[in-house]
């Protein structure tokens, strides 16, 4: 008795059956017909709606592709962490999934690159033996969430990178070239990805990092800790953002990516910036880039060794790039043109 040919002539028949239907049929194990149901759908002869034992499936044609897809707006994947590749997962759940149908096309370059790009970093970086995933189409947005349970996207910076602690770990992340394998990648994939989300959280080990572009604000949180890292990321259908003016933005010639913004205040850990160590700390790495821009919203004092550490010493060890502010308090305006004045 062929079980393939069998399963395909119900459904002939029926349009649509389960599991359970051809157990009834033929009296065979529920593990060896799922099976089946499982080879017929990879060699895409038939389509699944449904997870688990509320599974259906139907035929798959040409005609009823597009409408079978529709039905399917949502995936959950647990993978194991072993020759994995990124760009196939993507291109599966695209085959089997209708997340991506009628999207516009600037949302789906964006979610191509931000998913890649994180789905990467957990498979590359993370250590886990396993990464679980999630993606959904709801009626006005796209979300996705990356869990790996490995050794922590803020321990694995802190410790490449010999820092002291988890807020010094996301003020290098939030620099934007940082990378703790600068042979194989440039760093440049969370902070793109954070600047073309309506929302990024990073959770790690107790710390929460949460950017929101709607607001246009950065926040960081202790919560319960987790092993590993999670990346929720969420972007609204009708967004008008555009991965090439992000990359633009961010550019200057031939689309490198040389410049960043740094958000002084969020390197605030209970003192005020009064040190040149505390200068040198939030500078480290900044050399790779031609432009500066210095934040200071929600500072309220800059020590003079601060601003003449910034502004006179390190720029004139490293005159090609150009450094500007905004935000500052006339106070802090005072230390800056002071250090501007010694050059």
């Amino acid at each position: 008795m062929n079980l393939k040919k069998i399963i395909i002539k119900e459904l002939k028949k029926k349009k649509e059956i389960k599991v359970a239907d051809i157990v009834k049929i033929t009296g065979f194990s529920r593990g060896y017909i799922s099976k089946t149901f499982k080879e017929l759908k990879e060699n895409e002869l038939i389509f699944q709606i449904g997870k688990a034992n509320q599974s259906r499936y139907v035929l798959l044609e040409k005609k009823n592709v597009k409408e079978l897809l529709k039905k399917v707006l949502k995936v959950k994947k647990i993978l194991k962490n072993k020759n994995l590749s990124e760009g196939n997962i993507l291109e599966r759940i695209k085959r089997e999934t209708g997340i991506f149908l009628d999207l516009p096309k600037n949302i789906s370059n964006i979610l191509d690159y931000a998913f890649s790009e994180i789905l990467n970093n957990a498979i590359e970086h993370s250590k886990s033996n396993e990464i679980e995933l999630i993606l959904e189409k709801t009626s006005n947005k796209v979300i996705f969430k990356i869990t790996d349970f490995g050794v922590g996207i803020f321990n694995n910076i802190k410790k490449k990178r010999k820092l002291k602690n988890d807020l010094e770990a996301i003020q290098d992340l939030l620099k934007g070239k940082q990378t703790t394998v600068p042979r194989e990648h440039s760093g440049e994939g969370i902070f793109f990805t954070s600047r073309a989300s309506d929302k990024l959280v990073i959770s790690s080990f107790g710390k929460r990092l949460i950017i929101d572009n709607q607001i246009k604000d950065i926040f960081i949180e202790d919560v319960r800790k987790n092993k590993g890292t999670i990346v929720d990321f969420e972007i609204e259908i009708s967004s008008k953002k555009k991965l090439e003016k992000l990359f633009r933005k961010y550019s200057e010639e031939a689309f490198a990516f040389d410049k960043t913004e740094v958000v002084v205040d969020l390197y605030n850990i209970d003192t005020d910036y009064i040190s040149r160590s505390q200068a040198r700390r939030v500078l480290s790495g900044l050399d790779k880039f031609k432009k500066i821009i210095f934040d200071f919203q929600g500072v309220k004092i800059v020590g003079q060794a601060f601003a003449d550490e910034v502004f006179r010493v390190w720029n004139n060890n490293h005159k090609t790039i150009k450094i500007i502010w905004k935000n500052a308090n006339e106070n802090i305006e005072f230390m800056i043109k002071r250090a501007l004045e010694r050059k």
